[in-house]
């Protein structure tokens, strides 16, 4: 690893570390940007991870399988989510469970918020 990257890594576990034992508005940790998918890990662990997204409409992550279960959760708006094909609408306060090596993908159909929960077996 460089110096660069390892002052990157470290300015973003300083960054995380301010998180802890704070009360957090999940909604006011990631803004919307125009034309793209923002994200903030907070979460960072052998054993799992938490990173908040922020879709712009039209925005979205591609189909896809991970090794492991995933939750989304939507904190603002709605999302379209695919798992193996199968649509689901997700809205504000729902969550689904995304089963590990089964493709799935999300869509913005307008701008919306979500968490995205991993825990690593």
């Amino acid at each position: 690893m460089t110096d660069r990257e390892n002052t990157t890594s470290a300015n973003t576990d300083k960054k995380r570390e301010e998180l802890i034992g704070k009360v957090l508005v999940t909604n006011d940790l990631l803004n919307y940007q125009d034309g793209t998918v923002a994200s903030r890990m907070i979460v960072f662990k052998e054993t799992g991870t938490i990173t908040l997204f922020a879709f712009d409409e039209g925005e979205g992550l591609s189909e896809h399988s991970a090794p492991f279960d995933a939750i989304l959760t939507v904190t603002d708006g709605t999302a379209e989510v695919s798992i193996a094909g199968n649509p689901f609408t997700v809205r504000t306060g729902e969550m689904i469970i995304l089963p590990a090596n089964i493709p799935h993908a999300v869509q913005a159909k307008q701008r919306f918020k979500m968490t995205l929960t991993m825990i690593r077996e």
